[in-house]
């Protein structure tokens, strides 16, 4: 399932020195009517990845042979032949485009034989179905969305969810799984899952946090598929595998087909992180999960980053416990939250595949420069990741580094560029953020980090 973990993007104007309900002058928020038309993202630019297949074979392994609990999986399973996908429920106007583009990007970069069933009572091996964020919650409160083998709809789960039927572990051969996505989400929050949901019922079941470019991650940093997640499910349709395998029969055919499919990796080094404990998994869980309250938040997240700390990690997983303690202490303690992002930036900046890590950690650091009034430094630690966001996908996240890029630039006196930028960051906050009160609400929110905008600024 697609953990509902806090949104990274969230919580920049927690550092500001004006009333978070204060709406500037010149906050150029602009109504309803004058939003402009949603952006969308149209060409896939994932990157091949660059780690050596003895890491990958291990990865494979834990991945397929593994459930999220931690759970063994004796038996490899995946489709057999064609891979047929409906959808049903109350999809969203952006779900049938963002569907169409994720199945072409299966079938031309990882070879999988998949495809749309026209009309929904048609049968299908997998079945999207659209309903709402309560009908979720009320299954799985920690969860956006989530899959389901043997099962065609929520009702259908509804009756066999402590039953055998929906149990992975005695599944030998994938023939008609569900996935439950929220209809009524952003539409980047409904693409993020479709994305997730849809690589792990016809692939891997498990997530990794030591992954750092992956969508087999629960951080929910990468939210669309990578270049290491297409090879990953490439390699797991090969011929030399089928279902009913066991992990020694699918380790002994491994190497030689991520040669084939990978020569590259044949020739870097191998990295193999340290496994990842699941008192460090329960903590991050516990922290950036919904149904916490905000003092064991922050307690949880103090845990992991001793956790990690205590480890001797210098990877992602470090950095990233250190900028989620950030984001819990920012109100609280904003100066202790400022260090925490200091230190994950740094991290991130020395470790490989880690550069939207960094486009999060730098929105965070240019909210504080604007706060402070130095546009200038803002700026600076903008311009790096902008394209970042973009060659992620990432709407989201690329309409607040371009609203901070507004607030900076008005800083500095070039209003008409602020304003040019504003203006455009308003198409990808329309996808990332969804309603138009929501990318209201997150233009005031960065508009009253600029100290000029105080009432008596």
């Amino acid at each position: 399932m697609r953990r509902a973990i806090l949104p990274l993007c969230l919580m920049l104007s927690a550092c500001m020195s004006v009333p978070q309900d204060h709406v500037a002058s010149r906050a150029a928020t602009p109504d309803a009517a004058s939003l402009p038309a949603m952006k969308a993202f149209k060409t896939a630019r994932p990157e091949p990845p660059a780690r050596s297949n003895r890491d990958i074979y291990r990865d494979f392994l834990e991945l397929t042979f593994q459930l999220e609990s931690g759970r063994r999986l004796e038996r490899f399973s995946r489709f057999t032949g064609p891979i047929s996908v409906r959808v049903t429920g109350n999809p969203p106007p952006t779900l049938m485009p963002d569907l169409n583009r994720l199945v072409q990007r299966l079938r031309n970069e990882a070879g999988i034989d998949i495809g749309r069933v026209r009309g929904r009572g048609k049968d299908a091996n997998i079945t999207i179905e659209a309903v709402s964020r309560a009908d979720i919650r009320r299954f799985l409160p920690k969860a956006a969305c989530f899959v389901v083998p043997n099962v065609s709809s929520l009702q259908e789960y509804r009756s066999a969810r402590h039953s055998s039927v929906t149990n992975w572990s005695d599944l030998t051969e994938r023939k008609r799984i569900a996935i439950f996505v929220p209809g009524d989400s952003s539409p980047q929050e409904v693409r993020d899952c479709l994305h997730e949901e849809l690589a792990q019922a016809i692939g891997p079941l498990n997530d990794l946090y030591r992954l750092p470019d992956s969508v087999f991650n629960d951080d929910n940093v990468h939210t669309v598929l990578t270049g290491f997640d297409m090879l990953i499910l490439r390699a797991y349709y090969a011929p030399e595998l089928r279902s009913g395998m066991t992990q020694a029969q699918v380790a002994e055919r491994l190497p030689a087909i991520l040669s084939r499919l990978n020569p590259r990796g044949d020739g870097i080094a191998p990295h193999a992180d340290a496994p990842t404990p699941r008192a460090w998994i329960r903590a991050i869980q516990t922290a950036l999960g919904p149904g916490t309250l905000p003092n064991a938040r922050r307690r949880a997240a103090r845990e992991a980053l001793d956790i990690a700390q205590a480890r001797g990690w210098r990877d992602h997983r470090l950095a990233f416990s250190h900028f989620a303690l950030g984001r819990l202490t920012q109100v609280s303690e904003p100066e202790f939250a400022l260090r925490q992002f200091v230190a994950a930036e740094r991290i991130y900046r020395a470790a490989p595949g880690t550069a939207l890590h960094q486009a999060y950690a730098a929105s965070q650091l240019a909210a504080y420069a604007i706060s402070r009034g130095d546009g200038e430094e803002a700026l600076r630690l903008i311009a790096p990741h902008k394209g970042i966001a973009e060659r992620h996908e990432n709407a989201a996240l690329l309409a607040t580094l371009m609203m901070l890029q507004a607030e900076a630039l008005e800083l500095t006196g070039r209003m008409d560029e602020a304003k040019a930028v504003r203006l455009d960051s308003l198409g990808w906050a329309r996808y990332g953020f969804g309603a138009d009160w929501a990318v209201r609400a997150k233009l005031r929110e960065i508009s009253a980090l600029n100290p000029q905008k105080e009432p008596n600024g």
